[in-house]
């Protein structure tokens, strides 16, 4: 059972947070703080869809590269994309150049335009601060009921790419669940409303 371990810094965090620098950084400033903006949970549930498959970190790796060719994740600009951005983003070496990946990325774009109330507020009915704190990462679920149900809602709306696991993963990067272990330093912080 893999439990918090100490940093070279003496600070708590969770196994992989400490696997890569590039973990560290994402682990200590973003993962698992609130996200409450429509581009913000936009960006991250095309970056873990376009995860599906992958390690976490070559997605990391190309994050910058992804902003480029999606136009900052800006929801209204992404629905504009036609068939010639497409054939654009497929050769694009500093993204993950996959076509149904790259649809569904323009296609969630336009489903969260039309979204009652927006792509926020909806993820944000599925939050759950109740959620049991994980002491280990075996404590720590690959989907929940939450992540199917709004898994369910997202896809009615038109999303791809948006199933439960996806869907879970988002809720954990944005806040709306706290998956940091027990015994993480960072944890608390990301309990403190954003």
């Amino acid at each position: 059972m893999s439990t918090a371990i100490l940093g070279d810094d003496g600070l708590a965090r969770c196994p992989w947070g400490l696997s890569a620098p590039d973990y560290v950084a994402y682990h200590d400033d973003e993962w698992g703080r609130p996200v409450r903006d429509d581009q913000g949970i936009y960006e991250r549930l095309c970056l873990e869809a376009f995860q599906s498959g992958l390690s976490w970190l070559t997605i990391l790796r190309k994050r910058e590269g992804f902003r480029a060719a999606f136009a900052g994740f800006d929801p209204e600009k992404v629905a504009a994309f036609g068939p010639e951005d497409v054939e654009r983003l497929m050769g694009d070496a500093a993204i993950v150049r996959n076509r149904a990946k790259i649809e569904a990325a323009i296609a969630n774009a336009r489903a969260a335009l039309d979204l009652p109330g927006g792509l926020a507020a909806t993820a944000w009915r599925y939050a759950d601060g109740s959620a049991p704190v994980p002491k280990t990462t075996e404590d720590v679920p690959p989907f929940t009921d939450g992540s199917k149900a709004l898994s369910k809602e997202l896809k009615r709306h038109g999303f791809r790419f948006v199933g439960p696991t996806t869907a879970y993963a988002l809720m954990q990067a944005c806040g709306l669940v706290n998956d940091h272990l027990e015994s993480c330093h960072w944890r608390a912080i990301a309990s403190q409303p954003g």
